[in-house]
C-alpha cells in the first residue's frame, strides 16, 4: 500500500503545490534588449515615425526570412487580413470560408465589404480548419478560404489548396499565431495565395502594434498597396514617381488616394524593432520549441492530456506556440469535465490553465443580426444570394471548445526543472481524476 504524502496529495485536498520554483523570466515576452531600444530611439530622434524607408528595409529582410517574393508592412494584423481579402476580390454579395474557432480578425472585415462569412468546423486534434468541411460550403459567390494556423499549429494545406484550385478560389493564410511554423518543410505564409499576420506585442513575433502581408503574387501585392498604402502609389504631383510600387494601369489611374479609404502604413518604431527582432527570432524560437516540446514529452502517455503539435515524422512543426493549448480528452479520465481538471491544475500553481480557447464565431450575434450599413437587415444576408448563417449544433467540434482543449504554459525559455514542475501539475491532476469526480 502506497502512503500518501504532501507531494502526492492534490493541492485542492490540502497537499503541497507541484509548482514551487520561482519562474524568473521563463514566461517573459517579448525579449527587448538595448539593440531594440537603440533602433527605436533612432527613429524617434530622426522624427521618422511616419516614413517608409525603415519599413521597406524591414519588408525586404522579411521576404528573405518568410520565403516570399513580396512583403508589405501594416499598422496591425487585422488590417493586413482586410487588405488580403480585398486583394483577393472579396466584395458585396461574396462569401468567405473561415474556421469558426479563431480570433475575430480572421474574418470580420469581410462584413464591412458587404460579404458574408460561411464558417467551417475545425479538426479535433489540430484545432485548425477541417479540410473535409470546406468543399460542401462552396457556393457560386465564394471567393476565398481563410486558413488559420491556430495556436501555432499549421493547417493541413495540401487538401485546402487542392480544393481551392479545383474551384478557382484564393487561399488566405492567417499566420498570426504561427510565425515560422513549417508545413511539410514549407514555411506557413508562403503556401497560399497571400498571407496576413499580426505582430502585436503579445504574439510570438512581437514588435508593438503591427502586421504584415506576404505573397508571391505581384497582382495581389499591388492591390494591397492600392487599397491602403497611398504613399506608394506614386502620384506625380505629390510623390516622387520613383517611389511608385504599382504598375497595373487599372490601379495607377487612382494613384494618390487609397482605394479602400484606409491608411495602413506601419509605424516605423515598429519596423525598426521588427528588423532587430527578426535577426534573433529563429534562435529565440528554438528556445521556445525546446521548452514546449520538453513539457509535452514529459506528459507523453498521461491520460486525458494530449500535445497540440504535429507528429515528428510529418516534417511539420509548431511556430510561435502563441496562445498555447493542450488537447483534453475527458473520456480518458472517466468523463471528468475540463473545468474541474483545470481547477485542480491551477491549485497546483499553474495559473493559466483554463478550459477552452476562442469561442465559436458562428454563434456570435455579429454574424446573425448586426446591421453594419443601417439597411434594416443583417449585413450577413444584405447582399448575398443565400443565407449562410449557422446556428447551434451546426459545427460540433468548434462548439465543444470548452471541453476539448485547455490552457498550458507558453514557455519562452527551456528551463528543465521549472518545466518539470509544471508538467507534474498536469500529471498529478490526471492521476487523481477519480477524486476530482467525487
Amino acid at each position: 500500500m502506497t502512503t500518501a504524502t504532501a507531494e502526492t496529495v492534490l493541492a485542492l485536498g490540502g497537499g503541497s503545490k507541484a509548482v514551487t520554483l520561482d519562474l524568473g523570466d521563463i514566461l517573459k515576452w517579448p525579449i527587448v534588449t538595448e539593440e531594440d531600444e537603440s533602433a527605436v530611439l533612432g527613429v524617434l530622434r530622426a522624427g521618422a515615425m511616419s516614413g517608409t524607408d525603415i519599413t521597406k528595409q524591414f519588408e525586404r529582410e522579411f521576404t528573405q526570412w518568410q520565403g516570399t517574393e513580396y512583403a508589405l508592412g501594416y499598422c496591425n494584423g487585422t488590417e493586413s487580413l482586410r487588405a488580403a481579402m480585398w486583394a483577393c476580390g472579396l466584395g458585396a454579395g461574396d462569401e468567405l470560408i473561415c474556421p469558426s474557432m479563431t480570433y475575430w480578425a480572421s474574418c470580420t472585415a469581410a462584413l464591412t465589404m458587404g460579404a458574408a462569412v460561411h464558417f467551417a468546423d475545425v479538426e479535433k486534434d489540430t484545432l485548425c480548419i477541417d479540410p473535409n468541411d470546406i468543399e460542401h460550403r462552396i457556393g457560386p459567390r465564394t471567393r476565398a478560404i481563410v486558413a488559420v494556423h491556430y495556436c501555432g499549429h499549421p493547417c493541413d494545406m495540401d487538401p485546402i489548396m487542392k480544393i481551392a484550385r479545383k474551384h478557382n478560389l484564393k487561399v488566405i493564410e492567417d499566420v498570426s499565431h504561427a510565425h515560422g511554423a513549417l508545413y511539410k518543410g514549407r514555411k506557413v505564409g508562403s503556401i497560399g495565395d497571400i498571407a496576413g499576420m499580426s505582430m502585436m506585442s503579445g504574439k510570438a513575433f512581437a514588435i508593438g502594434e503591427a502586421g504584415m502581408v506576404a505573397t508571391n503574387d505581384r497582382k495581389l501585392y499591388e492591390r494591397c498597396i492600392a487599397y491602403g498604402h497611398y504613399e506608394r502609389t506614386g502620384l506625380a504631383s505629390v510623390y516622387n514617381k520613383a517611389d511608385r510600387q504599382i504598375t497595373d494601369p487599372e490601379l495607377t489611374k487612382y494613384a494618390g488616394l487609397p482605394l479602400g479609404g484606409f491608411k495602413h502604413r506601419m509605424n516605423q518604431t515598429c519596423s525598426a524593432m521588427g528588423r532587430v527582432q527578426l535577426k534573433h527570432y529563429d534562435e529565440r524560437m528554438k528556445d521556445i520549441q525546446d521548452g514546449m516540446n520538453r513539457f509535452w514529452d514529459l506528459l507523453d502517455g498521461v491520460p486525458g492530456v494530449k500535445a497540440h503539435r504535429p507528429a515528428k515524422q510529418t516534417g511539420s512543426t509548431m511556430g510561435g506556440w502563441y496562445y498555447a493549448r493542450g488537447l483534453y480528452r475527458a473520456e480518458e479520465l472517466g468523463g471528468l469535465p475540463a473545468a474541474k481538471f483545470c481547477e485542480a491544475v491551477r491549485a497546483e500553481g499553474v495559473g493559466m490553465c483554463h478550459p477552452g480557447a476562442n469561442a465559436p464565431l458562428h454563434l456570435h450575434p455579429v454574424f446573425h443580426t448586426a446591421d453594419i450599413f443601417n439597411q434594416g437587415q443583417p449585413t450577413m444576408i444584405a447582399f448575398g444570394q443565400r443565407d449562410v448563417r449557422q446556428g447551434k449544433g451546426t459545427l460540433p467540434v468548434a462548439e465543444s471548445v470548452a471541453q476539448i482543449c485547455i490552457g498550458v504554459p507558453w514557455f519562452k525559455k527551456d528551463r528543465p526543472e521549472i518545466i518539470r514542475q509544471y508538467a507534474e501539475a498536469y500529471r498529478k491532476a490526471a492521476e487523481h481524476a477519480d477524486e476530482l469526480k467525487g
